[in-house]
């Protein structure tokens, strides 16, 4: 099979089975991409969360558009952006319009606070995994206990976070602090 269609049924899978958003997908993406087809490494998994952190859009398509160019350049972009994104539009077209009439049915809310638990273990399980991945030093556990107290506390946004954490960084590189 080719590298263009397996980038487009994975994503097309991933798109589809994937509850609780661009964060859930993350461990659907490290299985697949890293363990199973080996398209990415664990440092460029590390490098795609943070263009996607710092680029507009939502994280599963720009995940799809990095990891797309990354195996089969801009065809493989395009193809693995729209795999993600097919379901998505087909499927909440229909269930936009079945939602009105269903969301106060007492099944349907339970299904949905099943799923918000198994989705924040996706999430974790993606935070964790990366995590391990990291070269700790100094900087890296200031401004990781930093940006989740800035961020909790609503103090500081998240755009503002990354660039002033981006700006940071780069200077501690350019005067040689960190590598």
């Amino acid at each position: 099979m080719s590298k263009i269609i397996l980038l487009f049924l994975i994503f097309l899978k991933i798109g589809a089975f994937s509850f609780g958003g661009g964060y859930a997908m993350l461990p659907f993406i490290q299985q697949e991409f890293i363990d199973k087809h080996h398209f990415i490494t664990n440092s460029e998994f590390l490098d795609l969360l943070a263009i996607s952190q710092s680029t507009p859009g939502p994280i599963a398509i720009n995940s799809a558009t990095f990891i797309g160019y990354k195996t089969a350049g801009f065809l493989g972009s395009f193809v693995a952006t729209f795999g993600v994104t097919i379901f998505a539009l087909i499927g909440l077209t229909f269930i936009s319009k079945l939602f009105e009439k269903f969301k106060d049915n007492k099944k349907i809310v339970q299904l949905l606070d099943t799923l918000k638990p198994i989705t924040t273990g996706f999430i974790l399980s993606a935070a964790f995994s990366s995590m391990l991945d990291i070269k700790w030093g100094v900087y890296e556990v200031i401004a990781l206990v930093s940006s989740f107290y800035l961020l909790k506390t609503n103090k500081i946004g998240s755009i503002s976070i990354i660039f002033i954490y981006g700006l940071i960084g780069i200077c501690l590189c350019y005067f040689g602090v960190i590598s």
